[in-house]
């Protein structure tokens, strides 16, 4: 028999087993779309309680979307919608404020943004939210006080705060406006040639205000810039691309994405902003997805070097559907690679309490979760680690408090809401008296730890000499955010950042990005450092 006649025979017979598998398969999803039709209607119709259909056919979506197993796939309903938008747009209707979860029963008034109607009607930072038009607030989430807070712009809204120190609640209206929440809080020079910017989130601001930043860091004078990217969620794909475009040349590859049958390459589209400058990223277990994919193709490229400890490994893509009635899908649609080929997605798993956790945690990189892991080269060379997550090119854990600093944050952590509205009120206190470099006199611990016995907190008074180091440190942080903004905040935090200190460092050693390589690579491991160790302990 002739090859060619073999050929015909054999698809001949491949037809029929073919034929029969679709058919096979059509036979299942039939059954599969009975199963559930008959389900949903034995429940609609049978069930003890009534249920509307809309609201069954929602839970039996939501049941679907549930058993995926996968945190990053969701069903929005409409409200989820607009927060989501929100949350990742960067803007929305409201007041200006950032908000903490609940301390004492009531959200607080973390921060208020510049130029906002929070700013403009008198909102402090330490204000308790106690109603919100008629809602009373207490006891509820930081979520949905903040949905009580937002809404179309130009519409009023009434809100009641308690204030430490005065003794009045404070009523005030405001009037709700567009508000866009800065990626770039601030930008600062570290020193003489230093720059620093940390980056929050990426919004759609995100690539403007870090291009602002480096542009008047340079103007100032840097010739290293360190770029935050520690607890940084990530955000907008477009935003992490075009970040990575303004310090990487044009045509360059930033990412690939794989799915089902589906393979995209994003490049960079434009002539780099800072193609030169040394820079260091700084990353850590909260650096995650838009976070990874910039610091990914900057490490790949040898064009910063990454210090930390371990980003936090979410390398899964989610594209969103829009569905019928204002309902969304955000569902996981492919893997993202670096410019190496890095999946950088952590196997994770959901454990017996439903939390979904990592099947191997080490955020500190031992060389036995090393050897087991892929390795890749950079364009120069040098090794890097796949398999999940970035790796830091310099390991530095972050400090650790001492043990007699623990023993105190143990004994005030039932009096939380009261330890920062004290502190909070000696902050106001404090404005307009003082110069940006202050330090924390002893008479401020004193009348702290004056104010908290005084309304029955029971705290011994050895345990918290002992952790005087701690409390000098709470209370100059939030001095310096009262009285005079970010910038003066983190660089009195500085001296306590051994990250950003040894980033610093690496800096002054080379005018190249090479030469900082070099540099990191002759330097010994870092170890955990305990604060109460640098002094006051």
């Amino acid at each position: 028999m002739t090859r060619t006649r073999k050929a015909a025979v054999a698809s001949l017979l491949l037809l029929p087993i073919l034929s029969g598998g679709f058919a096979l398969q059509a036979r299942q999803t039939r059954g599969g779309a009975q199963l559930l039709d008959q389900v949903l209607t034995f429940v609609a119709l049978r069930y003890v309680d009534t249920l509307d259909a809309p609201a069954l056919y929602e839970k039996a979506a939501r049941g679907l979307v549930k058993e995926l197993g996968d945190p990053y796939t969701e069903l929005f309903s409409p409200k989820q919608m607009e927060e989501f938008s929100r949350n990742t747009a960067g803007r929305y209707a409201g007041l200006g404020m950032q908000i903490t979860p609940p301390i004492g029963g009531y959200v607080v008034v973390d921060k208020v943004f510049h130029n906002t109607p929070a700013e403009q009607g008198g909102v402090q930072e330490g204000d308790r939210i106690v109603q919100v038009d008629t809602f009373q607030a207490k006891g509820y989430t930081t979520s949905q006080v903040q949905n009580r807070l937002l809404g179309e712009i130009g519409t009023s809204v009434t809100v009641v705060f308690s204030r430490p120190g005065v003794t009045q609640p404070i009523k005030s209206t405001f009037k709700r406006a567009e508000i866009h929440v800065p990626a770039v809080r601030f930008s600062m020079m570290l020193d003489d040639r230093v720059g620093y910017v940390p980056l929050d989130r990426f919004s759609e601001q995100t690539t403007h205000d870090i291009t602002e930043a480096v542009v008047d860091l340079k103007k100032k004078g840097a010739k290293g810039i360190v770029i935050d990217l520690r607890g940084n969620p990530g955000g907008i794909l477009d935003e992490a691309f075009a970040m990575s475009n303004l310090f990487l040349p044009k045509g360059k590859e930033l990412l690939s994405v794989r799915g089902r049958g589906e393979f995209q390459k994003f490049v960079a589209e434009k002539d780099p902003l800072a193609a030169d400058i040394p820079l260091v990223v700084l990353v850590d277990g909260g650096s995650a997805s838009a976070s990874e994919i910039v610091a990914g193709a900057l490490q790949d490229y040898d064009r910063a070097l990454v210090l930390g400890t371990t980003s936090f490994g979410k390398g899964l893509v989610q594209s969103v559907y829009n569905l019928d009635g204002g309902y969304a899908l955000k569902i996981t649609t492919g893997k993202w690679y670096t410019p190496s080929g890095r999946s950088i997605q952590k196997e994770r798993k959901f454990n017996a309490d439903g939390q979904f956790v990592e099947v191997a945690p080490d955020s500190l990189e031992s060389d036995s979760v090393r050897k087991a892991r892929p390795l890749y080269k950079s364009t120069a060379g040098r090794t890097l680690y796949g398999g999940g997550a970035i790796t830091p090119d310099v390991i530095v854990p972050a400090d650790t408090i001492s043990t007699k600093e623990q023993l105190l944050t143990r004994a005030l952590a039932p009096y939380a809401q009261k330890l920062y509205s004290v502190t909070s009120s000696i902050a106001e206190a404090q404005k307009g008296k003082l110069k940006s470099d202050f330090a924390v006199p002893a008479a401020w611990r004193e009348e702290l730890y004056r104010r908290l016995t005084a309304d029955s907190a029971k705290i011994d008074r050895g345990v918290y000499d002992a952790g005087s180091a701690w409390v000098d440190r709470y209370i100059e942080a939030r001095v310096a955010r009262v009285a005079f903004g970010d910038s003066t905040a983190k660089r009195h935090e500085v001296h306590d950042d051994n990250q950003l200190l040894r980033a610093m460092a690496l800096l002054h050693k080379g005018l190249t990005q090479k030469e900082i390589f070099t540099a990191a690579a002759a330097e010994p491991v870092a170890k955990p450092v305990a604060k109460g160790s640098k002094g006051g302990n």
